[in-house]
């Protein structure tokens, strides 16, 4: 008896924790979102959310948000797999993740100076003879600087999935025939799909609310749902719709995470074990 009360006792900063940071957060969200700019009650905010301009506007955010992870994954995969065979592995998976300790914002503002006019691109451009080119404000400058930020965040997880597979499934993979592709196609890439699902839910699910990058360095010519909500409740003051467009961008995240729920598949060990 005494431990279930030690228990309950310590659930209980954690349960004032959710109550206050996540579950009052999204009902406040959802309750402002039943009110139009006037301060009645309405449903007309969520039958505006269905019009061609929002359904546009979530389209494009879905295409952007997938531009951004499939990168993501096509650079840190073949990364981590590399890290996971190099001597001071840890070492150099640390290096990959301190610039992620360094402010946003800052690391926004280096890419506008590095894609810049006068930046160090278009001298490199001008001195080869191409001349100088529009990078700053387009999709190109987005989605590189948005990979960029992001591929620490996909490489942590995919790497500690690799890490963790047994060398011994590897081994009997090529024992009984099989060739580099299919055993990586047959063996290591489900046998890590995890760690994958895992770098998918922190890459998609916070490119799809990206707004201070599209502010900065796509300008006016990316608008996803993120710079959608902040017009809203900035420029328009329209808390009503912004809250309503930030209710569906809640259960987008829900259903992405529970499309890639993760189920645990034996193969993890180390070979020392053997």
């Amino acid at each position: 008896m005494q431990s279930k009360a030690a228990r309950a006792f310590y659930l209980i900063p954690y349960g004032a924790w959710i109550l206050l940071f996540v579950i009052a957060p999204i009902a406040l969200v959802g309750y402002y979102s039943l009110f139009d700019l006037d301060g009645g009650f309405t449903l007309g905010n969520y039958r505006n959310f269905f019009s061609s301009i929002y359904l546009r506007l979530t389209l494009s955010s879905f295409w952007y948000a997938f531009l951004i992870t499939l990168f993501s994954l096509v650079i840190s995969y073949p990364t981590a797999y590399f890290l996971t065979k190099t001597k001071h592995k840890q070492l150099w998976l640390l290096l990959i993740i301190i610039p992620s300790w360094i402010n946003l914002l800052l690391k926004t503002y280096a890419f506008i100076g590095i894609f810049g006019q006068y930046g160090p691109i278009n001298a490199f451009f001008a001195a080869i003879g191409i001349g100088h080119r529009q990078l700053l404000f387009t999709d190109f400058s987005f989605v590189f600087v948005s990979v960029y930020i992001f591929i620490p965040f996909m490489i942590l997880p995919i790497f500690n999935a690799i890490d963790r597979l047994n060398p011994a499934l590897i081994d009997a993979s090529r024992d009984l025939g099989a060739n580099s592709w299919t055993t990586f196609r047959r063996v290591i890439l489900p046998l890590t799909m995890n760690g994958v699902k895992s770098g998918i839910q922190v890459t998609f699910i916070p490119a799809l609310s990206l707004f201070m990058i599209t502010r900065l360095i796509a300008g006016n010519k990316v608008i996803t749902l993120g710079t959608a909500i902040e017009q809203q409740f900035l420029v328009t003051q329209n808390w009503g719709m912004g809250s309503t467009i930030a209710v569906f961008l809640i259960l987008f995240m829900f259903i992405i995470m529970l499309f890639t729920e993760q189920r645990e598949k034996g193969g993890s060990g180390h070979g020392k074990n053997r």
